[in-house]
């Protein structure tokens, strides 16, 4: 058993010592040349398009997973890339694809999330760029409808191992069945390591039904005890009448429990410690055990299990040199793989099953409870920390195998509600959703829907709605929850200021700027009466009210708030990480560009990207943000060409870890058409513009302002390719829908009113447009001033429609006076709209969706 499951890492051929990290072939490996020459005929065949992925389908024991090491091991020079995913649960795989993302040459998922660099490995595979021979092998894929979606159709080859059958309404299935006797004695000869006759091997192996794994157990048993054949065979039938007698454990060969029992009945009688062990292990997932999980969860154990723990399991895990001894007696009697160069112990998922079996109700739920607790003790304090992420990422696949939600344990819940939160904060929401709803369902039915700890799992679930976009979900779950934790645990609680600043997010997110602005305002008071003015949740807070000043207008407001936050973060010595500090930052850039001071904005962007490549790195989603937010001060600042090359490169690279729908890409593509339109490409800018637009009713919603507003952006270029007609239909409509959602004075509405007046203009609507400038006008000096860019632009626009309609006097001195306005700024000699303002152009006023 002990040969049969194994954790396989990146092996390019070109670098064969890497191959050094796989674990070593079973040297008992023996016949099933025809299954593998089969399985290399049936994955090399190439239809018209790809190769196929094939299955390896069979009852547990039977051996698929060591056939799929066999044959990663014998063809691995024929490969670039052979990667081993474990695929029994959802939340391993993604992970285990992510990890490979370094290896094609993309982010890791540090920098990019779990989810995101996962789809980015496997289009990278699809695609064959780097590599087009390589080899997935997804072992124990239980659920081909959790599963195929990961699965690349590429150039290279897929194996799959499964018990589900399933399989064969999908891909090409290769049927593994118990050896052939002949097959048997080989094994057994090479497993024992001593001369035993053709007769004996096969009587043996006739007793255990030709299992490879119960013929495993077997030999290893007789290895390490010297019992002979006979001896083993008397045991075998002893064990197998009583499980007749006791109605053996369903679902299972009765060889191979019979076999499973005549190991551990001879190992309680040497060492009851390792069947301790090897019975707390059962709870776990079959995936590899962190061998430290049992020094670090053991305190644990002592402190919170109680009258109910097992007095043994205590003293194996307070004595290191007991417990080394017992791990040494499950590797020698085959019981569990133990891996020294890991640190991890591993369980066969066929004897975990059997060993629980073997307990009663009330001892099982013993050993869940312990497990819990080893669980909980075992995991970092802050999930936030990137740094013990690897800690959390070991403990993962043993969630739901040990049946945590079941718990109620204070320790183990938070453990629970850490795992969420490093599953958000890696990146990883798929998953992070599973568990959290499983958590808020099964807390419920144990604790009521309105325990504390319900709740909570109701803000973190929160987090991940938003996370994959699904606004409206988070909006009536957060306005519900910040309900319910008012009241339960009232508005000063630490959770319930969380949620506050949570539901701030939601409200932004839907496009209900004033109403986020006005409950982060209150929340910012309530952190600092409850926190302090330091905190540095009480920082995130004025980071996202800065936010809110931003996205309703109010400029000068938002700098001096940014500015000060930043400040405050950039000088904290705990609490506040890298990324954060890089989002406070730009935002303060941001906001310095919107005030039309766009000199100070790419100083401020050029040293924050620097930051973010040194300090995060390239394709950290937050460098992204900065290096597309300093592209924008580049363009108003009239650099076109650093601006659009940094467009470019921005772009390319959200849409190679997030794929096109995502909110940045987005934002990313709005400004590359942008800064095209402004160099004069305007089919390029069309075409990037007209597809983006398309995209912003299904991620935000028909009337969310950042739709409407992208929409503006739109019109321009079809009024600058000729079709004036539709510009103007485009922008009534949005201004229409945009006056309805965030009023008439907001700059998203002026900057399209601006727009529409010069659309009036040119369809001779002369009058139209000089009363809508007019109106426009007043409002942006009485919002943002005379000497705004807003208000510049709108001004000289102004004065073209005045000399139009006769009143030359009147446009003469507008005009004369947005010139010197203009000759004020330490740049007036590059800007696009002075350049344009000068030559008695029309200036356009396009649009940026800042993050949510």
């Amino acid at each position: 058993m002990a040969e049969l499951s194994h954790t396989v890492n990146a092996v390019p051929e070109r670098s064969p010592e890497v191959w050094e990290k796989v674990p070593p072939r079973n040297r008992n490996f023996t016949g099933r040349e025809e299954l593998l020459t089969r399985l290399r005929r049936g994955i090399s065949t190439v239809t018209a398009v790809v190769p196929q992925p094939q299955a390896l389908q069979g009852l547990g024991g039977v051996g698929k997973t060591h056939l799929a090491i066999e044959y990663a091991w014998r063809y691995r020079s024929h490969y670039d890339l052979v990667w081993w995913i474990p695929a029994d649960q959802r939340v391993l795989v993604p992970s285990a694809l992510a990890m490979m993302a370094p290896h094609l040459g993309l982010p890791s998922a540090a920098t990019t999330g779990v989810e995101e660099a996962a789809e980015a490995v496997r289009r990278a595979l699809q695609s064959g760029e780097p590599y087009r021979r390589w080899l997935l092998i997804f072992d124990n894929a239980e659920d081909p409808a959790r599963i195929e979606e990961f699965i690349p159709l590429g150039p290279g080859h897929v194996l799959i191992t499964s018990r589900n059958p399933d399989w064969e309404d999908r891909f090409e299935t290769l049927q593994v069945d118990v050896f052939e006797r002949e097959e048997s004695v080989e094994f057994l000869r090479r497993r024992l390591r001593r001369e035993i006759s053709d007769q004996d091997a096969s009587r043996l192996a006739e007793k255990l039904g030709d299992l490879p794994l119960a013929l495993e157990q077997a030999g290893a048993l007789q290895y390490e005890t010297g019992m002979s054949v006979d001896e083993y065979i008397e045991q075998l039938e002893e064990q197998a009448g009583r499980l007749l007698g006791a109605n053996k454990a369903s679902g299972y060969p009765l060889s191979m429990t019979a076999a499973w029992q005549v190991s551990v009945s001879m190992l309680q009688d040497r060492l009851p410690e390792a069947v301790r062990i090897l019975r707390c292990c059962a709870f776990f997932g079959p995936e590899p055990i962190p061998r430290d999980i049992f020094r670090r969860g053991g305190r644990t154990i002592g402190r919170g299990a109680g009258e109910k723990a097992d007095p043994l399991l205590s003293a194996i895990l307070s004595d290191p040199i007991l417990l080394t001894k017992a791990l040494s007696e499950l590797r020698r009697f085959a019981l569990a793989r133990i891996e020294p160069e890991t640190r991890t112990i591993q369980v066969h998922r066929l004897v975990q099953a059997l060993l629980r079996d073997g307990l009663s109700g009330e001892e099982q739920r013993t050993a869940r409870r312990e497990v819990h607790l080893l669980l909980a003790g075992g995991a970092p304090a802050d999930p936030d920390d990137s740094t013990r992420w690897r800690l959390f990422e070991e403990l993962v696949g043993h969630v739901a195998p040990s049946e945590l939600a079941e718990s109620t344990e204070p320790v183990v819940r938070r453990f629970a509600l850490n795992i969420v939160r490093y599953l958000y904060q890696a990146g990883n929401y798929q998953s992070a959703l599973t568990f959290s709803e499983d958590f808020i369902g099964r807390w419920s039915e144990n604790s009521g829907p309105r325990h504390p700890d319900v709740l909570v799992a109701r803000k973190h679930l929160g987090n991940v709605l938003r996370g994959l976009g699904r606004y409206a979900e988070d909006y009536e779950l957060g306005r519900e929850t910040l309900e319910l934790m008012r009241e339960v645990l009232g508005p000063q609680h630490p959770e319930t200021l969380s949620m506050t600043n949570t539901f701030g997010a939601a409200l932004r997110a839907r496009g209900e700027f004033m109403r986020a602005r006005e409950l982060d305002e209150e929340s910012r008071q309530a952190h600092e009466q409850a926190l302090g003015p330091a905190h540095p949740s009480t920082l995130r807070v004025m980071n996202n009210l800065a936010l809110d000043y931003g996205l309703t207008s109010d400029y000068m407001l938002a700098r001096r708030l940014q500015q000060e936050t930043y400040l405050e973060q950039s000088d904290a010595t705990q609490g506040i990480s890298k990324s954060s500090l890089l989002l406070s930052w730009n935002g303060l850039a941001r906001v310095v560009r919107l005030c039309g001071d766009y000199a100070e904005a790419c100083d401020l962007g050029d040293e924050a990207h620097a930051y973010g490549v040194q300090e995060l790195g390239p394709d950290h989603p937050v460098t992204l943000l900065t290096a597309k937010d300093l592209s924008i001060a580049r363009r108003r600042a009239g650099d076109l060409a650093e601006a659009l090359d940094m467009a470019r490169d921005a772009h390319a690279r959200f849409q190679r870890l997030f794929g096109d729908e995502h909110p940045d890409t987005m934002a990313a593509a709005v400004n590359l058409s942008n800064v095209l339109r402004t160099t004069g490409e305007l089919d390029e800018a069309f075409a990037v513009a007209h597809e983006t637009v398309l995209r912003y009713p299904r991620v935000y919603g028909e009337d969310h302002p950042y739709t409407q507003a992208c929409r503006s952006n739109l019109a321009i270029l079809y009024r600058l390719r000729g079709d004036a007609e539709t510009a103007r239909a485009v922008n009534e409509a949005a201004l229409e829908r945009l006056t309805a959602t965030v009023g008439r004075t907001h700059n998203y509405s002026l900057a399209c009113a601006v727009n529409l007046a010069t659309d009036l203009a040119l369809l001779g609507e002369t009058a139209g447009a000089r009363e809508l400038g007019e109106d426009t006008l007043e409002r942006l000096h009485a919002l943002f001033g005379e000497e705004h860019y807003l208000s510049l632009l709108c001004a000289a626009n102004l004065s073209l429609d005045l000399r139009a309609a006769g009143a030359e006097k009147e446009a003469e001195r507008l005009r004369t006076e947005t010139l010197e306005r203009y000759g004020r700024s330490p740049l007036s000699s590059v800007q696009p709209d002075i350049l344009a303002a000068v030559a008695g152009l029309r200036i356009d006023t396009d649009f940026d969706p800042p993050p949510i």
